[in-house]
């Protein structure tokens, strides 16, 4: 890793569409990506796989040191096997929220998210990309919506690919996931000092990369086209 290598800082709730916006960051600058709910959902999914439960911490953090992942064309490698499809279900990202407030498990990931600093930049996605993993980010972005809108956008996400979903279940369990990435002792969810923060109720994706990208030509990160 190098301190001098630029990095995008993106962070957000659930569904405020800080993924949609890094990927589209990412591929505009040529930039690689981190997608660091992808770490904690990988960590969940192959706990409940294993059978490794949340009070055996010290194991889950163990587990998340000896884990080789890879991002690979879209794909999610595990330890040599495709976990893309495995990552998303509703298992996984429930008990992901529930893995990152354990202090061990954040720590082993630590590590792996700052070394996927590399140049010629990186966007990161998270939670605490700009208050923890890289305060030095040349650019913070804070991403938030109401929940109501960001229940919808999953809701619609998950009909898309043909799955049946509730909509007031998707909203409680926004709700709830929420509660618990603010009130956690642990690299909590909330916008840095110098974040901008843009709230995304009333805005396309397209309007967001829009504004953001606007801001990154601003500070010289690109060229403007």
């Amino acid at each position: 890793m190098s301190d001098n290598v630029p990095v995008i800082a993106i962070d957000g709730p659930s569904g405020s569409g800080k993924g949609t916006l890094a990927s589209a960051l990412a591929e505009r600058l040529g930039w690689h990506l981190l997608d660091s709910g992808a770490l904690y959902r990988i960590v969940a999914a192959v706990a409940i796989a294993r059978g490794i439960t949340l009070d055996h911490e010290s194991e889950l953090a163990a587990m998340a040191e000896g884990l080789d992942i890879s991002f690979k064309e879209q794909k999610v490698i595990v330890d040599g096997e495709d976990l893309t499809d495995l990552i998303r279900t509703e298992g996984a990202t429930s008990l992901s929220s529930e893995v990152a407030a354990l202090a061990g498990v954040r720590a082993a990931i630590l590590t792996m998210q700052r070394e996927m600093r590399r140049v010629p930049g990186l966007v990161a996605d998270g939670r605490d990309m700009g208050t923890v993993v890289f305060p030095s980010a040349e650019l913070k972005i804070f991403l938030d919506a109401d929940a109501e809108t960001r229940a919808q956008r999953r809701y619609n996400q998950l009909k898309n690919k043909g799955l049946s979903v509730n909509l007031p279940a998707l909203l409680d369990a926004i709700k709830k996931r929420d509660e618990r990435d603010i009130r956690r002792a642990v690299s909590p969810l909330k916008a840095a000092g110098d974040a901008i923060i843009i709230d995304s109720t009333a805005m396309t994706i397209v309007e967001v990369v829009a504004e953001v990208y606007a801001e990154v030509v601003a500070r010289r990160l690109a060229e403007g086209t």
